[in-house]
């Protein structure tokens, strides 16, 4: 399924409303994981200087179309693009590590994206708050999974590679269902097992 979309209609019932999900494996980028280990406020001023852009806070992502930062832990951004600038900045003071090839990136777009997230999943996702431009770290089937608000109508999902056929079968199976109960009624996920090597 990598490289390819898997397009599913999802209806609800009670209101006769149908709502689209796109679910779309996304190219591989570079991905690489920053973390500041001391001087954070240090790094953060020569960050801003050299790239125009604040660290975001936690829960917040930030930057241009050439390069992004998304915070998920107190210490740890995940960094999309080109990082050419980055690596002068931390010094001694962190690390900046490429993980793009253990990450999946899948775009959950469409009115319906927040009701899939629902489906096995243990973050409020139906939440207006998780706006653009927010970010969540959850666990869905038992998945370690990063959410990231790209749009109103689309979230990235970054998802361990040796999960990602198994969650993204979860989602196609889970969206089928909506078709035939209530989206309000999430049914419980299975745990996903990975792929094997």
């Amino acid at each position: 399924m990598f490289g390819s979309y898997l397009r599913i209609f999802m209806m609800q019932r009670e209101s006769v409303s149908v709502t689209d999900v796109t679910i779309t494996v996304l190219p591989a980028s570079p991905l690489h994981l920053l973390e500041i280990w001391s001087n954070p406020k240090e790094v953060a001023n020569r960050f801003e200087a050299a790239t125009g852009f604040k660290l975001p806070r936690t829960g917040r992502s930030a930057g241009t179309s050439a390069l992004r930062a998304i915070r998920f832990e107190p210490t740890a951004w995940l960094i999309e693009g080109d990082t050419g600038i980055i690596a002068p900045v931390l010094t001694e003071d962190g690390a900046l590590t490429a993980i793009g090839g253990g990450i999946t990136r899948v775009r959950l777009s469409g009115t319906g994206w927040r009701a899939l997230l629902m489906e096995g999943g243990v973050f409020g996702a139906e939440s207006l708050e998780f706006a653009p431009e927010c970010s969540a770290a959850t666990i869905i089937g038992q998945v370690n999974v990063r959410l990231h608000v790209v749009s109103h109508d689309s979230c990235d999902a970054y998802v361990p590679a040796s999960f990602s056929a198994g969650l993204i079968h979860f989602w196609q199976v889970a969206a089928e269902s909506l078709l035939v109960q209530p989206h309000t009624k999430s049914h419980c996920a299975q745990p996903i097992k990975p792929s094997p090597l």
